[in-house]
């Protein structure tokens, strides 16, 4: 058990124990219904985080959407997504959450220093946390 497990976060400290992932470059909590970024842990110079939940959001519903009709009459439940390029890993947590709405923890990781596995690990026991 870490430190931080055993006591509810708070959005506050939602981004911070992201950031803490070993191998974490920048992360941010959206709204999945409005596309809009609820917490950024400091985007990268240059980028738009607005933008950037809003594109997210709507890749989330595709990939949703696709995985729907590719499993007619199933309920797709997604937990996680991983997109790997060659800049880095795009790690996306889904909550369910009793806020305004189901939010994403989206989490870049750098490719040399991350752990894919710790990393998933350590987003799901977060999303625990978040939601208790």
């Amino acid at each position: 058990m870490t430190a931080w497990e055993g006591h509810v976060l708070g959005l506050d400290d939602c981004l911070t124990e992201v950031m803490a992932i070993p191998g974490a470059l920048d992360a941010m909590l959206v709204d999945q219904t409005s596309g809009m970024a609820v917490a950024i842990s400091g985007p990268p110079q240059g980028v738009d985080a607005e933008s950037s939940a809003a594109a997210l959001t709507e890749t989330l519903r595709a990939t949703m959407d696709g995985l729907a009709r590719s499993c007619p009459g199933e309920t797709v439940r997604i937990d996680d997504m991983l997109v790997t390029t060659d800049k880095g890993h795009h790690l996306l947590r889904f909550l369910e959450t009793v806020f305004e709405g189901p939010l994403v923890i989206y989490l870049r990781l750098d490719l040399e220093r991350s752990n894919l596995a710790l990393a998933r690990y350590r987003l799901l026991n977060i999303s625990r946390q978040l939601l208790t």
